[in-house]
């Protein structure tokens, strides 16, 4: 597709209001899909800290109590 003057291609022969607002639909969501991976996985990857640590403290604790 050609346009003669840059308001030609943000006018988009009259079909700039669907034309737009799909574009920016699609980039909100992608936005929104992007932050809402990143603070998934930020919760995973705490979730899996945590259950390192734990299992590290009932280790130790287990190796204390064959001390005893």
């Amino acid at each position: 597709m050609h346009f003669e003057t840059l308001s030609d291609l943000f006018a988009m022969g009259g079909y700039a209001s669907y034309v737009w607002s799909a574009f920016g639909i699609t980039f909100l969501s992608m936005i929104i899909l992007l932050v809402s991976s990143l603070r998934r996985g930020d919760a995973l990857l705490k979730e899996v800290q945590a259950k390192i640590d734990r299992q590290t403290r009932i280790d130790a604790a287990k190796n204390m109590e064959n001390t005893l």
